[in-house]
């Protein structure tokens, strides 16, 4: 999977950084907010480097044909607002997610990439099958936009948990094909996230932060599980890699913004 490192990816000027990594969010972490009161929390954050949660972007409580014709006929002018609502906010939006699933049509993979192109990102991170990852190659390289595949705890066929998953998506695809690397669920599925950085850094678009146990240990708050965070981000100071580490709030917390605070002190704390 070995390219040049540093050969892909590069921050905007003025992304939230500390010590040399940057910090930001991936949006699903104000799940329980409006896409607006996300913006106004990450900014009273100080956090500047957002990835935006497809949970704020598409329909509610709808039928999967429904979302599926949603999909198909989203106005471009509605992605390019919310774009606007970033910019207004001075918040830098890095990605946003997009999940391929093996069922989509290819009318719906497409769509993924008409949006990230009306949102003016050239980043998507994305939970998908390993079998899809073929069919997203071919738009990647026709509208220039990179797609981070994301990993979960699943150790299932067709899902991605392990190296060898990673492996065999990315053998022989673009360099548009990447890693959205999580080292929550890494770490819960049995593996060693560290040694996964160290060896992939030039492919991981983009790194998710969160706590859990191991053996599909449960999340927990920042520190309190048995994830590496800390190794992590010493390794991406040291290393210079310019990978974003984006903390993604997910275990049983109290005020949503309070929690996202807790991790973004801690995330500091580790690269004092």
């Amino acid at each position: 999977m070995g390219i040049a490192a540093g050969s892909l990816w590069s921050l905007a000027k003025g992304a939230s950084v500390y010590n040399g990594v940057t910090i930001g969010v991936q949006g699903y972490s104000f799940r329980d907010r409006t896409l607006d009161q996300a913006i106004d929390a990450a900014k009273l954050l100080g956090i500047s480097c957002y990835e935006l949660y497809q949970g704020h972007v598409e329909p509610k409580n709808v039928s999967r044909q429904q979302l599926r014709e949603w999909r198909i006929g989203a106005a471009q002018d509605d992605f390019r607002a919310i774009r606007r609502k970033f910019d207004a906010a001075g918040i830098e939006l890095w990605s946003c997610g997009y999940n391929f699933r093996e069922d989509f049509t290819d009318e719906e993979i497409e769509h993924g990439f008409i949006m990230a192109k009306a949102l003016g990102v050239k980043r998507m991170n994305a939970s998908a099958n390993v079998s899809v990852v073929k069919r997203l190659d071919p738009y990647a390289m026709k509208y220039g936009i990179s797609v981070g595949l994301h990993n979960h705890a699943n150790l299932k066929a067709n899902e991605f948990a392990t190296p060898e998953n990673f492996e065999e998506a990315l053998r022989g695809r673009s360099k548009f094909m990447a890693i959205n690397f999580d080292i929550g669920h890494f770490t819960a599925a049995g593996f060693d996230a560290v040694k996964f950085i160290e060896q992939h850094h030039a492919r991981i678009l983009t790194i998710h932060l969160k706590d859990r146990k191991t053996a599909q240990g449960a999340n927990v708050a920042f520190g309190e599980g048995n994830t590496p965070i800390k190794e992590v981000l010493q390794l991406l100071k040291k290393g210079k890699y310019g990978i974003p580490a984006l903390i993604e709030y997910e275990y049983k917390g109290a005020d949503t913004v309070e929690e996202v605070r807790r991790c973004l002190d801690y995330c500091r704390r580790c690269l004092a």
